[in-house]
Parts: C-alpha cells; sequence; structure tokens
C-alpha cells in the first residue's frame, strides 16, 4: 500500500518554470502561448527527460542540486527549446 506522502516529479517543477520562462521571453513571442500549446510543451519537454520523484523536502532539495548543475540545466534547456520548435511547426489547436 502507498502511503501517505506526496510524490513531487522535480523535473516537472522545474520544466514547467522554465517554459514559462521561455515562452514570455523576446525570442519566443511569435510562438504560441496559449494553455494547450504551453501545456504540450511541457508534455514533449517532460517525455524527453528523466524524471525525480521524491517525497519529502529534503529529497527535493538534492533533486534540485543535482538538476542545476551545467551539464543538467543544457539538457533541459535544449529539450524545452526543441519542444517549443516541435509544438509550434503543428500547434495543434482543433
Amino acid at each position: 500500500m502507498v502511503g501517505t506522502s506526496k510524490l513531487i516529479n522535480v523535473t516537472e517543477e522545474i520544466v514547467v518554470g522554465l517554459v514559462g520562462f521561455y515562452l514570455r521571453g523576446v525570442e519566443y513571442q511569435t510562438f504560441c502561448h496559449c494553455d494547450k500549446c504551453e501545456r504540450k510543451i511541457i508534455a514533449t519537454t517532460l517525455n524527453a527527460m528523466p524524471s525525480y520523484y521524491v517525497t519529502n523536502e529534503e529529497e527535493r532539495n538534492q533533486a534540485f542540486a543535482y538538476l542545476n548543475t551545467d551539464e543538467q540545466v543544457e539538457r533541459m534547456n535544449s529539450a524545452i527549446i526543441h519542444a517549443i520548435h516541435t509544438v509550434g511547426q503543428a500547434p495543434n489547436h482543433l
């Protein structure tokens, strides 16, 4: 049986913040910023990244420290930029 502690995907927390930052920046003003496209960009990025689930604040801080290395930040940024362009080419607003 699963306990009552909440599972947190630290990768998701970071990616959600970064996608919002990118989409509101000057470089990506021409891309759609609707909720549907933003969620699709986040989902596409997360599907390309490993998940880091934690159950408490201490583990969360450790995961943030690991994910804040130059290598991991570059990997996330590349996945986000790729997702923005992929979704931007076929936004699927139907």
